[in-house]
């Protein structure tokens, strides 16, 4: 259930602006059939309660020269916080590593990582990512295809 009260115009709007968001207030309340001024509050609402976050231009990953799409299954040798924290400060550093989830089970965290070629992943791999701090382990995943990429979250349904 969502931590905010979401009601079916709410739903509308997230949907439209999930498909597109550069779309007008105007646009909008055309979609949710309401005036523009009470769709540009439910807009703000939706921002100030953290239900919308930003906006942002979704980029073809080919396009810009990112072959390769590699998960990476990482474990660090001390689970203290401090270790963690050093590891995690170093990822978010490297523009390379493109999203990264503290994840229970085997490993201590997924990476998920972009290169040119496999060549330029396997130099970044060896030089970059196991001289991370704390690095025991990890374990390459390379994708083949993309089925299905993110590019809008599943919204809740109305009861």
């Amino acid at each position: 259930m969502p931590s905010v009260s979401l009601d079916a115009t709410d739903l509308k709007l997230l949907a439209a602006l999930q498909e597109d968001a550069r779309q007008t207030t105007a646009a909008l309340s055309e979609i949710v059939n309401l005036s523009t001024s009470p769709c540009w509050r439910r807009v703000k609402r939706l921002e100030e309660e953290g239900v919308i976050e930003g906006y942002r231009a979704v980029l073809g990953r080919r396009s810009l020269g990112w072959g390769v799409l590699v998960f990476v299954n990482v474990s660090i040798d001390d689970h203290s916080e401090e270790e963690a924290r050093a590891f995690e400060r170093a990822v978010a550093a490297l523009p390379e590593i493109i999203a990264c989830w503290s994840v229970a089970g085997r490993s201590d965290f997924l990476l998920q990582v972009v290169a040119q070629d496999l060549d330029t992943y396997a130099d970044f791999a060896m030089t970059v990512i196991r001289r991370l701090p704390g690095i025991k382990f990890m374990q390459t995943t390379f994708t083949l295809k993309e089925v299905k990429s993110p590019t809008a979250w599943p919204l809740p349904r109305q009861r």
